[in-house]
């Protein structure tokens, strides 16, 4: 009977998943980062499974047998890719079970922005309704404006829908490539991004995080927006130069701003958080039940697969063959 392979789970996975792992693989789970240098070096260890951590040539050198890194999460910049390619260590990820999850939490920021209702519940709570509201305390409308997209992929055409479908939305989007069917489906129209900044009401971040996207939206783009404009990032904070958009937000360049993403994370103390004009929460794009089960389970499927000798659903590097 062949040998069992090793098994190391990072984080972000419950218990029942553990067992399921251990039918096939020996496995070892981590309590903190802090412990995988020392679970390395205690022996081979062929895969990986779990989300938040750097990974690379300084974590993984003492990972000589690794096969696969399984990792909870569609975005994969905490990895260095070249270096997992270097070694022919294939990465997994889980796309598509948190679509339309991300997709409802954008759609939250933006009402949540649009209508103020963060800036009045606190308003409400000091005990200051003592009379009608006047137009000093009035939100904007999401019906109807023009909703830009900057990346329509799975989850840009999500938000996408919700916004013309639910709202009556006009959608611009720009994005690497045309897309033709979304455009017939959404009604949307192609803009480069300048056009795009320029013409919404609304504009939405959900590109990944590459070289091409690191601020991406920066002091000039915030400069091209309307004035009663309202910025959305789910993607990657890195793609929104934090210290441009506070200053537009301070200076009413812009309306508001939600953000579930930022450049530093955890965050625990920004400037951002002196501006009444900004709804944040702490990276909650995926963060319900379902979704983070769905994620979990997709991610150990992913990892059966790989150190078992079949190809996984979800390869970021399928040229990398497992095994």
């Amino acid at each position: 009977m062949p040998m069992k392979k090793n098994v190391v789970v990072f984080n972000r996975l419950a218990p029942d998943l553990v067992e399921r792992l251990a039918k096939h693989f020996n496995v070892v789970q981590l309590a903190s980062a802090a412990e995988l240098p020392d679970a390395l070096a205690a022996g081979p260890v062929h895969g990986l499974i779990g989300a938040g951590w750097q990974l690379g040539r300084t974590q993984l050198a003492a990972a000589t047998d690794l096969e696969v890194v399984s990792s909870i999460s569609v975005g994969y910049d905490n990895y260095d890719l070249d270096y997992l390619n270097e070694r022919g260590i294939l990465l997994t990820n889980t796309p598509d079970v948190l679509t339309e999850t991300t997709a409802d939490l954008a759609m939250t920021l933006m009402l949540t922005a649009a209508r103020r209702i963060v800036e009045l519940d606190g308003w409400l709570r000091a005990g200051n309704w003592r009379a009608a509201l006047g137009q000093d305390h009035f939100g904007c409308d999401v019906h109807g404006k023009t909703l830009g997209i900057i990346g329509l992929g799975n989850i840009g055409a999500a938000i996408a829908r919700r916004g013309r479908f639910g709202f009556g939305m006009r959608v611009l989007y720009t994005s690497n490539n045309r897309k033709p069917e979304l455009e017939q489906e959404l009604g949307a129209d192609f803009r480069d991004l300048d056009g795009l900044l320029g013409e919404s009401d609304f504009v939405c971040v959900v590109v990944p995080l590459s070289e091409r996207t690191h601020k991406l939206i920066g002091q000039r783009e915030l400069g091209l927006m309307k004035s009663s404009a309202i910025l959305v990032n789910v993607a990657r904070g890195q793609v929104v130069d934090e210290v441009a958009l506070v200053e537009a937000l301070r200076e009413r360049q812009i309306r508001a701003a939600g953000l579930d993403v930022y450049e530093q994370e955890p965050l625990s103390d920004s400037p951002l958080f002196g501006l009444n004009n900004l709804v944040c929460v702490p990276h909650i794009g995926s963060a319900t039940h379902e979704t983070r089960r769905a994620m979990a389970e997709l991610a150990v499927q992913n990892l059966e697969s790989a150190l078992l000798g079949d190809p996984p659903l979800h390869m970021v590097n399928p040229q990398v063959k497992a095994g």
